[in-house]
């Protein structure tokens, strides 16, 4: 029975890569993915585009080329990534520019197309925001990208091409092993629905890189993961039936059972039986998994219910800017010199006349994970060697989050005693919404070039 072996290169756009490189040597893959597109990424790649035209793609796609591109084709291994972000041409220029350089020859390169709507995104002021409650048309004016999450068609279509590397920009998650599968088993979403279901599971446990393979697990005297250092990432083997197996490179770091595979299936999705992605209407409410050997875990059952008609649209806009400094005391007495600290900058913010939306302190060490329900039951009872103040504001512009850090940095020498370690910074804020969009509007288009 034919079987494919996929491989998790990257679970997010700054990932490590030798886990990738180890399963390229040692995985006996047949593909190989990078899922580098977290919500907001694509829109501050597009931020990078508005400088430099020819930028935009993943920052790291040059460092990561360099490495996996000769032993892609000496292992014959196929690449699929959306490293291209808001510039998959780009990205594959400058791929095909890498291999050029280490005199790789004999590679087809594809990018794909068509998810960047923005151009059209006027037709849909008037659809309501997800997130925000408000119609598109309220945010307009400060809106940076508009891309559609695209399924797996045009990874297909590059793989009929002979297609050695496929350079993507905004797809769904899972698209990057749904692309592959259907290529390879020539499965649909009507003649195969729990094929597809299996396909779409594959790809949720492989998107988040290691952790499926317990780095996300690891939890000291109560989940114990072995060599975390070296954590290995995931590789799937499925046959044509849909039955898979997740395990890793043998000798890597990490684990696999069936509590990470659970943990990672849970992960990010709104609903079980009911999972939406461009490729289909994933059905996980039944999935099983068993542990099959050492660090490999077989998963059977999940489903699938057709497609949704429509697309999610992430639009990436200028949101606001947020001022935030930290100081630390130490010592005697030091819980009160933070409350004191506190109770000044509450009153400088006043007196300066600080223009902000939202205000919070944290006494890291102290509340700064969960407030006050559980931090009441603590105090009075313990002393605090230490304790570190962050404070944050959010506002309309650079020049008002810039006023609340320097009132933290004042700390330093105005009071409390004994305040140390000031850090200030001003940080701007993209923010991601989302609207939905019929999915035939999108114009998916596939281009290529060669080695």
């Amino acid at each position: 029975m034919k079987k494919i072996r996929i491989g998790s290169g990257a679970g997010y756009a700054g990932d490590r890569l030798e886990p990738a490189v180890e399963l390229m040597e040692k995985g006996n893959l047949d593909y190989i993915i990078f899922e580098c597109l977290a919500e907001r990424t694509i829109a501050i790649c597009q931020k990078d585009k508005m400088k430099d035209e020819t930028k935009g793609y993943n920052q790291l796609l040059e460092y990561r080329m360099r490495k996996i591109l000769r032993l892609a084709k000496e292992k014959h291994i196929k690449v699929i990534t959306n490293m291209g972000a808001a510039n998959p041409a780009s990205a594959a220029d400058m791929t095909a520019k890498i291999a050029k350089e280490q005199g790789i020859q004999g590679l087809k390169i594809a990018y794909v197309t068509g998810d960047d709507i923005t151009s059209h995104l006027a037709d849909y002021y008037d659809n309501p925001v997800l997130e925000l409650g408000c119609k598109l048309s309220d945010i307009k004016d400060s809106i940076l990208s508009a891309n559609a999450y695209l399924g797996a068609e045009g990874i297909i279509e590059a793989l009929r091409n002979h297609a050695d590397i496929i350079i993507t920009g905004r797809v769904s998650d899972p698209a990057l092993t749904i692309g592959p599968l259907v290529y390879e088993f020539g499965w649909n979403v009507t003649d195969n629905p729990d094929e597809m279901g299996q396909a779409t599971l594959a790809g949720h446990l492989l998107e988040c890189g290691g952790q499926v393979t317990g780095g996300y697990y690891a939890d000291p005297g109560y989940k114990e993961v072995p060599d975390l250092e070296y954590l290995g990432f995931p590789v799937v083997e499925i046959d044509e039936t849909g039955w898979f197996t997740v395990s890793k490179a043998e000798e890597s770091g990490g684990i696999v059972c069936e509590d990470t595979c659970k943990e990672q299936m849970v992960y990010e999705i709104h609903n079980p039986r009911e999972y939406l992605t461009p490729d289909t209407v994933a059905d996980f409410s039944q999935v099983t998994f068993t542990q099959d050997g050492k660090d490999r875990v077989a998963v059977a059952h999940a489903t699938s219910h057709g497609k949704p008609d429509t697309l999610k649209v992430s639009v990436g806009y200028q949101d606001c800017f947020i001022g935030e400094g930290e100081i630390s005391y130490g010592g005697a007495n030091c819980l009160e010199r933070v409350r004191l600290a506190e109770k000044i900058l509450d009153k400088r913010m006043k007196i300066v006349g600080i223009d902000m939306e939202e205000y919070r302190v944290d006494y890291i060490g102290y509340n700064s994970l969960y407030r006050n329900q559980i931090t009441d039951g603590y105090a009075g009872e313990c002393s605090f060697p230490e304790i570190r103040l962050r404070v944050s504001g959010r506002t309309k512009d650079y020049f008002n989050a810039n006023l609340i850090a320097n009132e933290v940095e004042a700390l330093y020498t105005n009071g409390p005693a004994g305040g140390a370690g000031v850090t200030k910074k001003v940080s701007e804020i993209i923010s991601i919404c989302s609207i939905f969009i019929p999915r035939d509007i999108v114009d998916i288009k596939v281009d290529y070039m060669e080695v």
